[in-house]
């Protein structure tokens, strides 16, 4: 085991203490949290520097706002419910049709308007929260993501997180739905991830459940070798967000919706690592690279320079 250690090391793999003790706790000032733990405030941030999000369509903050759901929807048959404080994709509920009180899931899977009050009220009573807090339940916009993905996306939406530290882009991924991830986008259920190149945007290897593979599982067409549209524009937002919450060891995740673009999903003040796994390689060099120009630039660099000093630094 211990030899097994070393060799992670040695290959600059960052692990869980390493991410909390040398990045996490010494950049991410605990009263910065809510900014991105709050998906409202999120929202709400970057709305206010005109950068995209999801359109929030209502939140119920009671069960009383509940009993308004009918009206809330009105004639929307498309829709997301989710909770504002949930975190890894629990609780979020996806309506990809609708006729009239009856509503399809992406798998076809039929539900009336009790139901959904009900899992409404499971989102409130904090059954998805961190922490088992009493929540909200945001009801948004569904992403159509862009047609690039229709061949290697299992019904849910594929997303692309990019790992911003001390301001500069380090990492990226795009995590593609599968049939045994239900069409979430989370590696722990069973999705695909695969590395994104910062300077080419091209996709570089792929993984699913920590093994590498070349096809996605579900319909076999290659994931390696496809460029992600606009990715300057991409990387651009993701450096961007830095600004909104300056924390310094920021996951960022955003989606690719077929007409709006490049959205910004949400922040996460405690991205995970597998996004080392996804890349095939460790995160200690590049993090090491970051400290090394920050210590060397004198002068404040705005977020164009910073995407493009990522796209310099890194393949």
């Amino acid at each position: 085991m211990f030899q097994r250690i070393k060799q992670l090391r040695q290959a600059g793999v960052v692990g869980i203490n390493a991410r909390n003790n040398r990045y996490v706790m010494p950049h991410n000032p605990r009263a910065l949290y809510a900014l991105v733990d709050d998906k409202i405030k999120t929202k709400q941030l970057a709305q206010s520097v005109g950068i995209a999000v999801p359109e929030l369509y209502g939140l119920i903050r009671s069960v009383g706002e509940s009993g308004n759901l009918d009206t809330l929807l009105q004639d929307r048959h498309t829709f997301v419910i989710k909770p504002a404080h949930g975190s890894g994709g629990n609780g979020i509920l996806v309506i990809s049709g609708r006729r009239r009180n009856t509503f399809f899931k992406h798998d076809g899977t039929i539900i009336d308007i009790y139901r959904l009050r009900h899992h409404i009220e499971n989102i409130l009573g904090g059954v998805y929260s961190l922490g088992g807090q009493p929540d909200q339940a945001i009801i948004e916009y569904r992403v159509k993501f862009d047609p690039v993905f229709n061949s290697i996306s299992y019904h849910g939406v594929p997303d692309i997180r990019v790992l911003v530290y001390r301001g500069i882009p380090g990492m990226a991924m795009l995590r593609l739905p599968t049939k045994r991830s239900d069409g979430r986008a989370n590696l722990h259920q069973g999705a695909v991830g695969v590395g994104i190149s910062l300077k080419t945007g091209m996709t570089t290897l792929a993984v699913c459940d920590n093994r590498r593979i070349d096809e996605h599982p579900d319909f076999g067409h290659t994931l390696v070798g496809l460029a992600i549209p606009g990715w300057e524009n991409l990387l651009l937002l993701a450096t961007r967000c830095y600004e909104l919450a300056p924390l310094g060891y920021l996951g960022v995740d955003i989606v690719l919706d077929a007409k709006l673009g490049p959205l910004l999903l949400e922040m996460n003040a405690r991205p995970g690592l597998s996004i080392q796994i996804a890349n095939g390689q460790g995160l200690q060099p590049r993090l090491d690279a970051i400290d090394e120009h920050c210590a060397q630039s004198q002068l404040f660099e705005s977020a164009e320079q910073r995407a493009k000093l990522a796209a310099t630094l890194f393949a």
